[in-house]
């Protein structure tokens, strides 16, 4: 169980702290809830204290695993998957599996596609959701203003090119 103060990860959504732990009736139904208070985006989220461990909710990165997110984020894309649709769920199941070296996998691969051929509609909004979610917990972790996040990251993509760093066009 989280206490309050606590930082902590909730997948899809961000990092954020946890405010508050109340008892609150959601449609009839009396639950206990986190209250957390997200670093990026002023939001503030309930979760169902009985339900952290089905959705993955995990506290923030140590500075080992961000180094490891670093060098995640610095290394070769993926060979990414020709179908749109199928590249999409892949990408979303990561996303929403709460690991943060599967979403560093995701920024990457999203970012150096957006700088070598371009996103649809659909990939730019979850290169969008990704980058913010990575942020957040950045921005918990190493107890930095999200502005100096987000030229930190941008920084590991400096110099990524059109047909720069850009695997074949392979099917997994």
């Amino acid at each position: 169980m989280f206490k309050i103060g606590e930082k902590v990860v909730y997948p899809v959504h961000g990092a954020g702290i946890i405010e508050a732990i109340e008892q609150k009736e959601v449609l009839g139904e009396k639950r206990r809830y986190y209250i957390l208070r997200l670093s990026v985006g002023e939001l503030n989220v309930m979760v169902p204290v009985d339900t952290v461990d089905k959705i993955g909710m995990r506290p923030v990165s140590d500075d080992e695993t961000l180094a490891l997110v670093k060098d995640i984020l610095q290394g070769e894309a993926s060979p990414w998957e020709d179908n749109w649709n199928r590249r999409y769920r892949e990408n979303m199941d990561k996303i929403k599996s709460g690991d943060i070296c599967q979403l560093a996998e995701v920024v990457r691969n999203l970012m150096v596609r957006d700088l070598t051929r371009g996103l649809s509609a659909g990939e730019k909004k979850m290169l969008e959701t990704s980058r913010k979610i990575l942020l957040s917990e950045i921005v918990l972790a190493k107890e930095m203003p999200a502005e100096e996040a987000a030229d930190s990251l941008n920084r590991l993509f400096d110099g990524r090119r059109k047909d720069d760093s850009a695997p074949a066009n392979a099917t997994k």
